[in-house]
């Protein structure tokens, strides 16, 4: 009976062991990640410069409580940005060989690396549901 235990106890302790090594996340991974959650709620003010890399010269710049993300295209930016309450503005911006982005963070955050972030939207749980 003993030999069972023994067995069966080999990979729980493997798998808990696997489980904790997983978990290992430094300090910054973790702050980073509670940042771009909190980009992504607009709670962090950024400024995006697109630069022509041929001419040095700046094409656009895009500053506010803004979101990026990758677009449905491969080089395509979607940068998404809350004007007001419930008012938000998309832009879809084409990156090239020449042209380039950086996103320039413009205030500090706090960002605890202690523990992650989970924001749910009751808007998105709970259906709207309207009556004509």
């Amino acid at each position: 009976m003993k030999n069972i235990f023994k067995l069966m106890a080999m990979p729980i302790m493997a798998f808990s062991s696997i489980l904790a090594l997983a978990g290992c996340d430094t300090d910054a991974d973790v702050a980073s990640r509670n940042i771009s959650q909190a980009a992504d709620n607009f709670e962090v003010p950024r400024r995006i410069v697109f630069l022509n890399g041929i001419t040095d010269k700046y094409i656009l710049v895009v500053e506010g409580l803004c979101s990026i993300g990758q677009g449905q295209m491969n080089k395509e930016l979607m940068v998404t940005c809350k004007t007001g309450p419930g008012q938000f503005v998309k832009h879809l911006l084409g990156l090239s060989d020449n042209v380039t982005f950086f996103a320039e963070q413009l205030q500090s955050v706090n960002a605890s690396t202690n523990y992650y972030r989970v924001v749910f939207k009751p808007e998105e749980i709970i259906p709207d549901i309207r009556i004509k």
